[in-house]
């Protein structure tokens, strides 16, 4: 038999780890004196440490190697977490190789202009948002404003003065000059009764949606959409829902250089 330190020599594994592997009964010394307790353990023992090292090395918690550990357990179960993480690394394989994509793309990017865009793109998910909102036909994009007016002056009746979410929803599928078709919210935490024209409802959960920021005028908007939609393409995305302009500092003025506008397309992988 061996002491602990020797053990710990031999497997090249640390006293730590072995203490460890103990407490949570992987590997349990072959024998504690009673009179010293000092642990000893077996030349035996190593082909089970093997086998914590190979489990492990596989990506397994110590919970779950003590249980494919077990004598009782079925084989069908060993196979069953097998594939649970043979598709828990195969999932973590697809993000990363979207990772490196992001990355080649960036990095085709600066070669090709030479320079680095003052944009990033992130991808995040939203959670559902209960809203008060107009949907109208716009004769342009710049119209939207008008409905914002009349919102805030709907909800003012009932005391809302505070709007921490403003944002603007386009659902037509392409650019339109004319005839647009727009969107107002605004978010409420509170009751409120309907109109003809004003409507009470839960913006949809995404798990994925792309998001840039804008800083400045609402008439330069263009040049962000350009780039989140190349980004969008380039990183095999597709849009799956009306895009979302979040006015997270605005105003009415449509030339101003202090605005800030997060300009959103729900999206997945294709």
């Amino acid at each position: 038999m061996f002491k602990i330190g020797d053990f710990s020599k031999l497997s090249q594994i640390s006293i730590k780890a072995l203490r460890l592997y103990d407490r949570m009964g992987l590997l349990k010394p072959f024998h504690i004196d009673p009179y010293t307790n000092y642990r000893y353990y077996s030349a035996k023992q190593l082909p089970r440490l093997n086998r914590i090292l190979a489990f492990k090395d596989l990506g397994f918690s110590l919970e779950q190697i003590r249980k494919l550990l077990e004598d009782d357990i079925p084989l069908e179960q060993i196979r069953g977490m097998l594939r649970l993480k043979q598709a828990e690394l195969q999932k973590q394989i697809e993000s990363e190789q979207l990772k490196l994509n992001r990355v080649k793309a960036r990095i085709k990017q600066i070669e090709e202009e030479n320079t680095m865009r003052n944009y990033d793109v992130v991808v995040k998910k939203v959670e559902p948002i209960k809203v008060a909102s107009i949907r109208e036909i716009l004769p342009n994009y710049s119209a939207v404003g008008e409905l914002f007016n009349e919102l805030i002056g709907y909800l003012q009746q009932y005391k809302i003065t505070k709007f921490d979410y403003c944002a603007a929803i386009w659902h037509d599928q392409e650019y339109k000059e004319s005839d647009v078709d727009g969107e107002a919210v605004l978010v409420i935490d509170t009751a409120l009764a309907e109109t003809d024209r004003i409507k009470v409802y839960e913006l949809p959960r995404y798990d994925e949606i792309a998001c840039i920021i804008h800083q400045g005028s609402y008439l330069t908007l263009n040049q962000s959409y350009e780039n989140l939609l190349a980004w969008i393409e380039t990183n095999g995305y597709q849009i799956i829902a009306p895009n979302r302009e979040l006015y997270i500092q605005g105003g009415q003025e449509q030339d101003n250089e202090s605005y800030i506008t997060e300009i959103q397309f729900p999206v997945q992988k294709v």
